[in-house]
């Protein structure tokens, strides 16, 4: 493979035979067999690369070719420094050569006063374009700068790794690129600068593993970092520096004008997604195979996520969430606070535990399922560390109490087992689900086709999640995914951990549209 990537686009060949060749003596030839009509003919390259508004333009790399075709290669500049508009061409892919910016740190506050003005570039991505990289490279969405990647239903926006191009990719491919990261204004906690007041202009944070600085941070929140819609993350998680990595999709200090939904992470070898800090709300999410927690957030997040489909593939992963850390810091503001409603979380690893809840992150989870399904059957629903996490409300230290269950179905071997740092013994942790309204220990799905509510999902007793907040939509079932709401079909790819049917096919290979 470092061989492989030592290569450029056209320099990868089939191999010969070899060895020794033998010449048998003729024999009658058998009737030949008719030639298969191919569904669809290979991709051949586009001419050339369009051009952008950014002075500096697109770089011609010539071409790759894969097993669906040959493909014109238009390398992305490493700093996009006028708004511009990457259009989907016939046989053309987009390169991120390395670490890629969009727009210049525009400084935790909106205007000048903290001496630097805002670039106001916006990236706009256009339906089925897809966007390529190796290696350390990532998109970095810079504060005061936007990206507009939105793709439609059956055109979804792709972003991946030069071994998927190629076809070399299997089930248990991920962590061959860096990932996509948005960097706002709005408050964060565990600031860089140990004197800096959380949640205010002076406390900023840096992108887990960027070897240049890439920070985010401010008291902005509803800064707006721009949309992304109906885009799949495939194998992102390249380790960018010492044991830092990126996953499928980061968030630093987003506000809540930024607009995420219809967002599928595959197989990225760190989190599927990680959240820290901002106001976050996002709906539509997949996690497929990610190989440490499926849903992450931290650092004073304020989140609010409904339609949430989380599934590992057979041998990875850790937890399905994972609620903030133990650093000592637990009682900086603002406390990170979850509200999620409608997730679906299939575990198939053999693990500590399907929700690990700490540092005392708030969590509110609603109309939702976690399944065991890991070959011990022993995997813990539940764990929940340390006392800051259960601990009463407490309005001055911005805490609404412990964690919160309403209507939420649990089919695990081990309902809880035991937290650290004080947090709940395994009985308080079943105590604490308990104390909510209709929620099962003890349940058993009907799940169809791996993911779908089936009878017993739609006849549960739901909770009103419009009592949350205008952010959320009232269901007829719990879980992520109903047959008669099935947001999954057209845009997403099928990997070892969830198959969808009617989309744009293998995870591995990348569609024609």
């Amino acid at each position: 493979m470092l061989a492989l990537a030592a290569c450029g686009p056209e320099e990868i060949a089939s191999p010969g035979t070899g060895g020794n060749v033998i010449i048998n003596n003729p024999t009658p030839a058998p009737t030949a067999a008719p030639t298969p009509t191919p569904t669809s003919a290979l991709v051949t390259p586009a001419a050339g690369c369009p051009t952008i508004s950014d002075p500096q333009g697109l770089t011609d790399e010539g071409t790759i070719s894969g097993p669906t075709g040959t493909y014109r290669v238009c390398a992305l500049p490493a700093r996009i420094n006028a708004s511009s508009s990457l259009a989907q061409v016939d046989g053309l892919l987009y390169r991120m050569a390395g670490r890629v910016d969009v727009g210049t740190d525009g400084g935790p506050a909106a205007d000048a006063s903290d001496g630097v003005s805002d670039t106001n570039v916006v990236l706009t991505i256009a339906p089925g374009a897809i966007i390529y990289a190796s290696g350390a490279a990532f998109l970095n969405v810079n504060r005061g700068n936007r990206i507009s990647a939105v793709g439609t239903s059956v055109a979804p926006i792709i972003f991946t790794s030069r071994d998927n191009i190629l076809g070399l990719n299997n089930a248990n491919s991920s962590g061959q690129w860096g990932g996509v990261v948005l960097s706002g204004r709005a408050p964060v906690t565990d600031c860089i600068a140990p004197a800096a007041t959380p949640g205010t202009v002076s406390c900023e944070r840096q992108v887990e593993g960027a070897v240049a600085p890439a920070l985010f941070g401010g008291a902005t929140p509803a800064d707006n970092s721009g949309r992304m819609s109906y885009v799949q993350i495939r194998y992102s998680g390249f380790v960018l520096s010492g044991a830092a990595e990126l996953q499928s999709l980061t968030t630093g200090g987003t506000g809540s004008a930024t607009v995420l939904d219809h967002i599928q992470s595959v197989n990225s070898s760190d989190d599927g997604v990680e959240f820290f800090g901002g106001l976050v709300n996002i709906k539509n999410l997949i996690v497929a195979g990610a190989e440490d927690d499926g849903l992450d957030s931290d650092t004073g997040v304020k989140l609010n996520a409904q339609f949430v489909l989380v599934a590992q593939r057979p041998g990875a992963g850790d937890t399905q969430i994972e609620a903030d850390s133990s650093n000592g810091l637990e009682d900086q503001t603002p406390r990170s606070n979850a509200v999620v409603a409608n997730a679906t979380f299939i575990q198939r690893n053999n693990g500590d535990s399907l929700i690990r809840y700490r540092g005392g992150h708030d969590y509110t989870l609603v109309n939702s399922l976690l399944i065991d399904l890991s070959p011990s059957a022993a995997t813990a629903c539940l764990r929940i560390d340390d006392d800051e996490t259960i601990r009463a409300i407490n309005a001055g230290l911005d805490d609404v109490g412990p964690p919160v269950f309403h209507s939420v179905a649990f089919q695990c071997g081990v309902d809880a087992k035991n937290g650290s740092g004080g947090g709940a013994t395994a009985v308080q942790a079943e105590a604490i689900v308990n104390a909510g309204t209709n929620n099962n220990l003890s349940y058993t799905s009907t799940l169809t086709g791996g993911y779908l509510a089936g009878a017993n999902e739609a006849g549960y007793t739901k909770f009103d999640v419009t009592t949350l907040g205008s952010f959320f939509t009232a269901t007829t079932y719990i879980g992520a995914v109903s047959p008669t709401d099935n947001w999954t079909t057209g845009w997403t790819c099928d990997s070892a951990a969830l198959t969808f049917g009617s989309n744009t096919g293998d995870c591995t290979s990348v569609p024609t549209f």
